[in-house]
Parts: C-alpha cells; structure tokens; sequence
C-alpha cells in the first residue's frame, strides 16, 4: 500500500504539469461577441393597409396573363440561360463540399499491400547483430532481408470541439445559400425577361404611331401643295412640311434599330442565335395593370431570397467562427492498423506468428507561437460582423426598393390619367387645325405645331404605359416574387 501511494506521489510533479498546460491552452483562447443582426422592419408600407395578402406568393406563370409568348419565353430561359446554368453548376460543387466536409470527421480506413528488400552494411549495428546471429544460428535472416506485409489501417481525430462537425454544417448552409443565389437569379432572369418584352410591345407601337402620323403629313403635305399651286400657299410652307416627314421617317429608322437590339437581347436571355421574338403587340395602350397586395414588411424576410441567402451567408459565417475558435484547443487522435508481416511470403499466412496490429492515441495542441491561429479567428470574426452589417443591408434595401415601386405606380397611374386626357386634347385639335388652314383662318406652322404636339403625345403616352408594365413587373421582384 505504501508502495502504490509513494508511485503516485512520484508521478505527481508529471501530471501537475500535465493539467497546468492543458489549463493553459484553454485560458489562453480568445473570446469576441458579436452582435445580433437587427431584422426589425416597419409595421406597413407607407399608405398601404396591413393585409399580410402578398402578390409575391403569385406563381409567375399566373402572374403574366399575357399571351403564351412571354411566358414560352421565360421557360425557355429558365432551361437554356448560360448564367443560370452556371449557377447550377455551383450548387453541384457546394453539395460535394458538404460530402468532403462530412468525410473528415468520420474514420479513415484504408488497405495497404508491400514488398521491400533490404541490404545492410556489415559495418552497423543491424549489420553486426545478423552477423552475430548467423555464426549461432544457421541462416537466421535471409540476406538480403525480404518484406513483405498486407493489412489495414485507420485513423481516426475525435470530434471533441465540434470543429469537424460545425464545419459540415457551414458547408450545409453555403450550399442552401447556393439554391437562394439561383432563386434570386430566377427572379432577376423573370423581371428582365418580362420588361425586355414589354419594352418591344411599346417599341412595335411607336412605330405604328410614326406610320400613322406619316399618312397624316403626307396628306398634310400633298394638300400644302395644291395650296401652293392655287397661289395660297408658299414654297416655305411645302418645305417645312417636307422636312417634318423626313425627320418621321428617320425616326422610323431608329425604332428598327432599337427592336432589333431588344430581341437580340430577349434571344440572349433565352439562350439562342438571333431570330423574330413572337409577341402581340396589339391594344397595348389598353393594356390592364392589375393589383399589386404589398403584403406587410416581415413578410419580406421569407420572400426575398437575396434576404434569405444573406441570412444563411451569416449563419454559416458564425459556424465558421467556431471552427476557427476551436482550433486553439488540443485535438485528439486514434490510429490503428492490423495486418500481416514475414520475410518470405510463404510465412504471411502462419498466424498468429505473422500477425501485426497497433494501436496510437496522441493528444496534439498549439502551445507557443499561435498568431497564423489568432489571425485566422480575427478574419472569421471580422467576416462574420461583416455580414451582419451584409444581412441589415440587405433587409433595408428591399424595404426601400418596395417603397419606391408602390409610389412608382400610384404615380405612373396618375401621370397616365392626365396624359390619356392630352392625346385626346391634341387629335382633336388636328382635325380641327387641318379645317382651318383649309379656309385660311390658320397658319402652317400651327398645323405643324399641332401634329407635332400629337405625336409626341402619342409617344409619351406610349412611353409612361411601357413604364407602368415596367413598374408591375419591378413590384413583383421587389415583393420577392417570381422564383417559385
């Protein structure tokens, strides 16, 4: 009894040291808190009630009650664009690093098979003691010395920090950030599809309006002209009116250049060579805007996925954090093997003789010289308070983005409204303009005037109609709709 006491009292000293380091190592790892993302949103929008009914939960497909040709379009799109696919790509890459990542902490086993042959000097210890053995004992190594072994090893760190296993679940939410970056991609890919189809409805329009008012001033023109011939008009007349329809006609020029670019940019989209982009662009300025539910703010916080990506990128971030943490602290090791050994192959399979086995436990932590850890632990940190000043950004920028679509439209409605008023006003005051210059109780220039004034007015109204299809579709992607 006396003995075991006095055993342990001598190996005393050893594990006090022991513990005094393993205290050490602990005492010595640093600790930075991080703030909590402020997610708080306003209760409403400005002038909007607070039904939580959201235009966003609206599938896209019965959201564009267009013709089949936008929405062929998009699904066209949604299949064959080049960026989108890319984005697949990288969620595939994001989904193996979750495999590799779950690898690390499970054991590694593996089989090995080895034949070596070996010459030693004469003149070394190895060498002397062979010798030795062979003027006592016949042929007691084979010289040269064979090896030949088979068998299996492992090894194994045990997961003691969760370092291994917060590392996956980092890679489980990089990949989920993955699939809302393509979702995000999906609503953007919708929205531009969409008003790149819109805007070529309202340029096939214009060029209708321009072939319209050509056949007026070409009336206009033929009339100056006999005018001019029954002495009532002058030259400077007929070559005003002249110029007016070659400055239309130019301007016909213009539109085609412009459709032409906005269908190579929809074929772009859709991922195709250049081609004619089906569309009906008939009773366009009647077109009906339908109603936009805003939902509430929170809502926002579900719907849009560029929110939800940032959200999953800050969750990652602080497991990543932990990760980095956790390399301070001792890391525990197990490594085993077991096989068969001899020197000549004839003796592999005589066991027990042959047989090999070990087994390693080993304990290993940084102790002196730790600045590559505590800056890799700074770095994560600072990237995990970046962010959450990320995730805010992003919170507060769809609220503004929603805030300014809203007023867009009730805006856009009431420019809408009093231009609808103007175009009437102005093709009115053509007829009656023409009338009077037909009886001398008006000018040319106020005939030109007037249709000059129509026809901007026309293109205007074009133009803020265009706007309001744009607006309906902004609202939309603002609300977080169009990727479901």
């Amino acid at each position: 009894m006396k003995h075991n006491i006095k055993n342990r009292l001598k190996h005393l000293p050893t594990m006090l040291v022991g513990v005094f380091i393993v205290v050490s190592v602990f005492s010595c790892v640093p600790t930075k808190n991080i703030r909590e993302a402020n997610t708080s949103t306003p209760k409403g929008f400005k002038n909007q009630s607070l039904d939580t009914t959201n235009t966003a939960s609206i599938n896209w497909k019965n959201y564009f009650t267009d013709p089949p040709n936008l929405t062929a379009l998009i699904d066209t799109a949604l299949a064959n664009n080049q960026e989108l696919n890319m984005m697949l790509q990288q969620i595939n890459m994001a989904k193996s690093e979750i495999k590799a990542r779950k690898g690390e902490y499970l054991p590694f086993v593996n089989a090995y098979a080895g034949a070596e042959v070996e010459k030693v000097g004469e003149f070394t210890r190895n060498g002397a003691v062979e010798k030795n053995l062979k003027v006592h004992e016949e042929d007691a190594f084979p010289e040269p010395l064979q090896d030949y072994s088979i068998g299996l090893s492992a090894s194994w760190e045990l997961d003691i920090w969760k370092k291994l296993r917060n590392s996956k679940k980092a890679a489980v939410l990089e990949y989920l950030s993955s699939v809302e970056g393509k979702n995000f991609m999906i609503t953007n890919l919708v929205a531009e599809i969409a008003n790149s189809y819109y805007e070529l409805m309202a340029l096939d329009n214009q060029l209708d309006i321009i072939n319209q008012n050509l056949e007026l001033q070409q009336n206009a023109l033929n009339m100056v002209k006999i005018q001019k011939e029954a002495a009532r008009a002058t030259e400077l007349a007929v070559r005003r009116f002249e110029a007016e329809v070659l400055k239309n006609q130019s301007s016909k020029f213009d539109i085609q250049q412009n459709i032409v670019e906005v269908e190579n940019g929809i074929n772009f989209l859709v991922g195709r060579y250049p081609q004619h982009v089906d569309r009906s662009s008939k009773n366009f300025i009647n077109k009906n805007i339908g109603i936009i539910n805003a939902g509430i703010p929170s809502q926002l916080l579900q719907n849009r996925t560029d929110i939800r990506k940032a959200e999953l990128e800050l969750s990652a971030l602080k497991l990543n954090t932990k990760v980095a943490k956790a390399n301070f602290y001792p890391s525990v090791g197990i490594s085993a093997g077991v096989g068969l050994q001899a020197f000549k192959p004839k003796f592999l399979t005589n066991t027990p003789e042959s047989l090999v086995y070990s087994l390693v436990g080993d304990v290993v932590g940084p102790l002196i010289n730790r600045n590559a850890i505590k800056a890799k632990y700074a770095n994560a940190n600072a990237k995990q308070l970046q962010a959450v000043y990320e995730y805010e950004k992003t919170i507060l920028n769809a609220y503004v983005e929603v805030s300014n679509a809203l007023s867009n439209i009730d805006n856009l409605n009431k420019s809408y409204a009093l231009r609808d008023q103007q175009v009437k006003a102005l093709n009115e005051s053509i007829d009656i303009a023409m009338k009077l210059f037909k009886s001398a109780r008006a000018e040319y220039t106020e005939v030109l005037l007037t249709q000059r004034e129509a026809l901007d007015s026309q293109i205007e109204i074009i133009e803020t109609k265009k706007e309001q299809l744009f607006a309906h579709v902004n609202i939309y992607k603002a609300l977080g709709g169009g990727w479901k």
